[in-house]
């Protein structure tokens, strides 16, 4: 898929957000790369070889105290090529992309992966 489109449907999933969760979106930037680096699969806890379609880095909103501020944004990166080796048809990379983005939001607004699990996000 080429590389204008991937992120169009990254900004898609973003500006499908209902209003009262896009508004807690400061301070996070959403970026897209090719492939997960080794840093990002041991952030992860996965090993070399294993697949991340995403990935959260940052302080989720429910353990931000009175003290955060003046820090650098929190961060969600979602990768383009696992996604494109799991899914090979236009229609499953565009709602795995969507799902891989709702997923990372939930780590940023505090869910855990077994209320991910329980949506359906897991």
């Amino acid at each position: 898929m080429e590389r204008r489109r991937f992120l169009r449907l990254v900004r898609q999933a973003l500006a499908e957000l209902p209003s009262p969760y896009r508004d807690w979106l400061a301070n996070l930037d959403v970026v897209v790369e090719r492939r997960p680096r080794r840093h990002h699969l041991h952030e992860a806890g996965l090993g070399p070889g294993e697949t991340l379609f995403g990935l959260y880095e940052g302080v989720p909103l429910t353990e931000r105290g009175s003290d955060y501020g003046l820090v650098l944004p929190d961060k969600i990166t979602i990768f383009q090529e696992p996604l494109e080796r799991a899914f090979s048809n236009d229609v499953d990379v565009v709602e795995e992309v969507r799902r891989t983005v709702l997923h990372e939001l939930a780590h940023h607004f505090g869910m855990g992966d077994e209320e991910l699990e329980r949506l359906g996000l897991e």
